[in-house]
């Protein structure tokens, strides 16, 4: 049984990170009458504009974050990023607090290091190789190790931030200041992964619930500068390499433990699936669920925290999605052409409604079922055409 929301005994959700991810976690928790509480480092997050109430705090200071949550003591806590401080998440869930999925978890994905040999060398998942280096030049060492071409990236980043690809040995150097530059936290540890020839590369969605393990159809997406900017689903794949993924998946997230979404990424290779990253959250590439499953990633991710049952996953038709991404850096900006963009058939538009654009940051995203998954990529693609993300006074495209 559940209070409503603001009463003396409703049940609070509260967010650590309120973006566009959070934002549809926090409306899913309202539809199923939990009170939710959104948490940023900086004022009118998404999630901040349809939570029942919002903090501004750096959740990287252990004190401020224990502050906040010892304050509305939450029943559930739910990371949405990972410049987080695990270490207070630790002491919190130790002291009777709820982190979701595991506060163990939290800090395991926190950073690539943790994870990958968690992944490689504890559970013998096939993985790229890899190297791990601190200074410029143990990254020159290490991708002598590796090879060339390889790709770096900081161990705490999320997003594809920081990441490239070092073809040559006059790349290392700027990719050291990338990785540098675009990393979350004080770390300058990056990881050199060996480059994987992949047919194909995958989130594949992983709902851990009171009830069982269940996957949601394969996500196909295409990235850019190590960052999405297309999905799809389902993507192709045959019932061996499904079958195969999906032990995979199982595997890493029985290991991290807890209940909810896991957005797990894998390599489809001719030799077969390759373990590369995992989240313990809706995945931002599972925004195209919003569109071609009954239940989205956020809401079977609200369920599963919640214990509500879960059923098998299915589609209810191919879809698409395609961000839209902001070229300038503005404090006053519009997204022009929505009304050209829903005029392409079968078409939604979601505006996240973040209050200043920054080069390469996701201000909006187009969703679009098809007939066929192609159909549905073409006709995403025309509406991400219409769209501008435009400065009122600078007047940039997107």
């Amino acid at each position: 049984m559940y209070e409503a929301p603001n009463q003396n005994y409703a049940k609070k959700m509260m967010l650590l990170g309120s973006g566009e991810l959070g934002k549809e976690v926090v409306i899913e928790a309202q539809r199923l009458g939990i009170e939710t509480i959104a948490v940023d480092r900086y004022k009118g997050a998404p999630a901040m504009q349809v939570a029942h109430r919002f903090h501004i705090v750096d959740m990287l200071d252990g004190d401020a974050l224990r502050s906040v949550i010892e304050q509305e003591k939450p029943d559930y806590i739910v990371p949405e990023i990972e410049a987080i401080a695990t270490a207070t998440l630790l002491e919190l869930e130790q002291e009777g607090y709820n982190i979701i999925p595991t506060a163990y978890a939290t800090q395991l994905t926190m950073d690539r290091e943790g994870i990958r040999r968690l992944a490689s060398e504890k559970l013998g998942l096939p993985t790229a190789k890899y190297e791990f280096a601190n200074s410029l030049e143990e990254l020159k060492e290490a991708v002598d190790t590796i090879g060339t071409p390889c790709v770096i990236k900081p161990i705490m980043s999320s997003s594809g931030k920081g990441q490239s690809l070092c073809r040559t040995q006059s790349d290392i150097e700027k990719s050291w200041q990338e990785a540098l530059n675009s990393g979350r936290g004080k770390s300058t540890r990056v990881i050199v992964e060996e480059f994987i020839h992949f047919d194909s590369e995958i989130t594949l969605l992983t709902v851990r619930s009171a009830n069982g393990t269940f996957f949601c159809p394969p996500i196909g997406h295409l990235q850019q500068d190590g960052d999405y900017i297309q999905s799809w689903q389902p993507h192709a794949m045959n019932e061996e390499q499904i079958k195969e993924a999906e032990a995979l998946a199982k595997k890493v997230t029985d290991e991290i433990g807890g209940f909810g979404v896991f957005g797990v990424e894998l390599f489809i290779t001719e030799n077969g699936v390759y373990f590369s990253e995992v989240s313990p959250r809706p995945h931002d590439t599972g925004m195209v669920t919003l569109i071609t499953q009954e239940l989205s990633e956020f809401a079977l991710h609200v369920r599963a925290i919640l214990g509500f049952p879960i059923e098998e996953v299915a589609l209810i038709s191919p879809g698409a999605s395609h961000a839209i991404k902001a070229a300038e850096e503005s404090n006053d900006y519009q997204i022009s052409g929505i009304n050209e963009a829903l005029a392409v058939p079968d078409t939604q538009v979601r505006v996240f409604g973040k209050p200043s654009t920054k080069i390469g940051r996701r201000m909006a995203v187009i969703l679009n079922k098809g007939k066929s998954v192609t159909a549905a990529c073409k006709q995403a693609e025309e509406a991400a055409s219409k769209l501008d993300v435009v400065s009122i006074h600078m007047k940039t495209k997107h």
